[in-house]
């Protein structure tokens, strides 16, 4: 086997949080009249949460930044609201996967653009905190992705070199700061499809995380 750890992205890959982030955000804006619709959600994927949240004071000025922080905070608590109540379902493949990795004893960790608490909720309500042997959060960077830190950090805690290191995620920012870490990526995308530019920089791109057992044995 070629890889001897691995870096899983959270938000897309492991959980279905994506359509929770925007059916939250929408459900607010609607009630706030907001012009906010999932191609505007979209167009940040994978960006972190300050800023999209500078985009949207931004792109909401005319409603005055009173009310668009409350269209923030309102979606943010939302949001949270769901995941709290177990409203997010696991990715394809996910136990799979860990269980796989757990059998092989190949460590792994967490490295998300996401904040620690967000985390650590969604990994204890589907009980997968024990597989991961630690978590890189946003807390823990000075720079979101695409910038490679997030993957830099998490490569220096597992200790193994970088061509054995493989990297999952979803989404394009992942994927350019992990091409420009220098570790191996795989690519599961999840509400966006990969361009060919951005697919040159995987090492595989994948339908779902049950083709990546496979990929890890030959």
């Amino acid at each position: 086997m070629n890889y001897k750890s691995v870096i899983f992205d959270m938000d897309g890959l492991l959980f279905d949080t994506e359509i929770v982030y925007y059916e939250a955000s929408q459900a607010v804006a609607d009630r706030m009249g907001f012009p906010y619709d999932k191609e505007l959600y979209l167009k940040f994927l994978g960006v972190s949460d300050e800023e999209v949240w500078a985009n949207y004071h931004q792109i909401f000025a005319e409603f005055g930044k009173n009310n668009v922080q409350k269209f923030i905070d309102d979606a943010y608590e939302e949001t949270i609201r769901r995941f709290s109540l177990g409203e997010v379902q696991l990715k394809p493949g996910v136990l799979e996967l860990l269980d796989f990795l757990e059998e092989q004893q190949i460590p792994k960790v967490v490295a998300s653009s996401n904040q620690r608490h967000i985390i650590e909720l969604l990994l204890e309500k589907k009980q997968l905190s024990s597989y991961f042997d630690t978590i890189v959060s946003a807390e823990n960077v000075q720079r979101a992705k695409p910038d490679p830190e997030i993957f830099l950090l998490a490569h220096r805690y597992l200790g193994t070199e970088k061509h054995e290191t493989l990297v999952l995620e979803d989404s394009q920012n992942g994927i350019l700061a992990a091409s420009s870490a220098e570790i191996p990526v795989v690519m599961i995308p999840d509400l966006l499809l990969p361009s060919d530019k951005l697919k040159e920089k995987t090492v595989a791109v994948f339908s779902s995380l049950h083709e990546v057992p496979e990929f890890l044995k030959k």
